[in-house]
């Protein structure tokens, strides 16, 4: 006997056949269509962009069934792509310096980032990443941590609340994680709350780096963060080519490629 779905199946799935019909639904909406409080539109809409066709954004959802790729969970992307990530990490942590005020925004690059960090001393890290907070809770870098929403793919604080109290600080380097990169589109992402947050810290930032290894580069995800001009530098795993490298280089974005660094100074020691 083939199970019915029960209350909250029903609701999801007219959730969808909006979303679908109309591009876009507000929480408000359905509260009002399907008699439902709030927080459980939130909910709905949570579970939803765990496994179906939408983006969250402040106040609601947009459908993205065009899009094969999709915001994904944390865990799924900590495995992709992790020896490259990995060097790409090794890279950022030369950058940081004893003394620094370094701003993390949340991402499986970032949380690499701050795993080197934890033997550190003299700095201070403001993130707005639940797991990069904990990964350097007992460590004796000194962790300002921000307000907010929890977003349950990524663990990043999001919202009005943690945007305000970014506005009171002040942030030496900040390493931005992102889902795309492109020459038009500039640094982008998923989900509507991370680029807000994202660009409150780097409007505190002295200088911004985006952190991205090759995967993203050329794909315009579906919010923007900031145009190529807004960054002072980009650390990656590979050079940039064609028209994004001319771009980067017109807007004097500095160019750091994982491992050549590295590369130079062995060359350096045998010569």
């Amino acid at each position: 006997m083939t199970e019915l779905p029960n209350k909250g199946e029903r609701r999801r799935d007219g959730i969808l056949t909006v979303l679908k019909q109309q591009g876009r639904i507000t929480i408000s909406e359905i509260v009002e269509k399907f008699g439902c409080s709030e927080a459980t539109a939130r909910r709905d809409l949570e579970l939803l962009e765990r496994t179906g066709p939408l983006v969250r954004t402040i106040g609601g959802a947009m459908y993205d069934g065009m899009n094969p790729v999709r915001d994904s969970s944390f865990a799924e992307r900590q495995g992709i792509s992790l020896l490259e990530k990995e060097h790409i990490a090794q890279e950022a942590a030369r950058h940081i310096v004893e003394g620094d005020v370094v701003g993390l925004s949340g991402g499986t690059t970032n949380y690499l980032i701050a795993k080197l960090l934890k033997t550190r001393k003299g700095i201070t890290v403001v993130t707005n990443a639940v797991n990069i907070a904990m990964e350097l809770a007992g460590s004796e870098i000194q962790v300002v941590v921000t307000g907010g929403m929890m977003r349950h793919n990524s663990f990043e604080l999001c919202g009005p609340l943690g945007e305000g109290m970014v506005s009171h600080l002040n942030i030496g380097k900040m390493f931005i994680g992102v889902d795309g990169i492109s020459e038009n589109g500039g640094i982008t992402t998923y989900s509507e709350q991370e680029a807000q947050i994202a660009k409150a810290l780097m409007s505190r930032s002295q200088i911004t780096y985006a952190v991205f290894d090759q995967s993203k580069v050329g794909r315009t995800s579906l919010f923007s963060i900031a145009q190529l001009k807004d960054l002072e530098a980009v650390i990656t795993d590979r050079h940039l080519h064609g028209s994004l490298a001319d771009a980067a280089r017109r807007c004097g974005v500095a160019v750091y490629v994982a491992g050549e660094a590295e590369d130079e100074d062995e060359t350096a020691e045998q010569g």
